[in-house]
């Protein structure tokens, strides 16, 4: 299934989309982690394509849109969900179902339990929950906030197979356009992966951002998390939580993977559809 790729002004901001199965009745909104962008979710967004219209935007900041003027205020999930209901709303979605890795999925939450309570009516957190580890963010911000450069492309590649290992399974093909489509060239002529540093400012100016338990308890709509075998982002005690309060969640455990699953695989595709496909 093809997409096709798209620009809206959300919020005096552009925003890039990918948008799949165009013309089908219902839409999934999937959204990226903090450091990726909306092409990571090209494989499920073909798949899901077949029933579901799919939207995967790159959030503001990564990918293909555009990077905050004021990054304090902006990179939050406060304002991304605002971003979010304007892209809704822009595009026609009263309801729509959400799969969220990581970023994306806090995003989901905070959106599910605040601006756009009614309006999603299932969803689905890879590898995300309302608290997440310390330790896993101080590795994260180490990597995202000052970005490696390259020589080459190649260099870029053997860089992000390293990083992001705890994917899990990646095909050949699927590392190279794991790369390709989040890549900038600086000036100097060697390449970065492409976002905008600052968004790592979120955990300066906004460190309370992924403490959610009060948005958890709140939800009342069917969530399904997948949580990686190895994730050391969403503890197994706080995957046990979600599981018994708030909407209590089915979780799912990923063998193979940490943070997060890449959702690139035959039974990473059943878990979802079948959850989102549910009555």
């Amino acid at each position: 299934m093809s997409h096709t790729s798209n620009y809206l002004r959300c919020l005096e901001r552009e925003l890039h989309y990918t948008e799949w199965g165009a013309g089908q009745p219902e839409t999934v909104i999937a959204w990226h982690g903090l450091a990726r962008t909306g092409r990571d979710m090209d494989d499920i967004a073909a798949h899901l394509s077949t029933r579901w219209r799919v939207i995967c935007p790159d959030t503001i900041g990564r990918g293909l849109s555009q990077w905050s003027p004021d990054p304090g205020a902006e990179y939050c999930l406060d304002f991304y969900v605002r971003l979010a209901e304007s892209l809704l709303d822009q595009l026609g979605v009263r309801e729509c179902l959400w799969l969220g890795t990581s970023m994306g999925g806090a995003i989901g939450l905070r959106a599910a339990a605040g601006r756009l309570r009614g309006r999603i009516r299932r969803l689905v957190l890879n590898d995300m929950g309302p608290e997440i580890a310390t330790s896993a963010v101080e590795r994260i911000r180490t990597y995202a906030g000052s970005p490696a450069s390259f020589a080459t492309v190649g260099e870029l590649e053997q860089y992000f197979r390293s990083i992001y290992a705890p994917y899990g399974w990646l095909s050949d093909a699927q590392w190279r356009r794991l790369t390709e489509t989040s890549v900038r060239r600086l000036p100097d002529g060697r390449v970065t992966p492409h976002y905008d540093p600052q968004m790592v400012r979120q955990f300066i100016d906004h460190p309370a951002d992924y403490d959610q338990w009060p948005q958890w308890d709140s939800l009342d709509i069917p969530v399904l998390c997948l949580r990686g075998e190895h994730s050391d982002l969403l503890e197994a005690p706080v995957a046990e939580q979600m599981r018994l309060r708030g909407p209590r969640a089915t979780v799912v455990t990923v063998p193979g993977c940490g943070h997060a699953p890449a959702l690139n695989t035959p039974a990473q595709f059943a878990l979802v559809e079948d959850f989102l496909g549910g009555d």
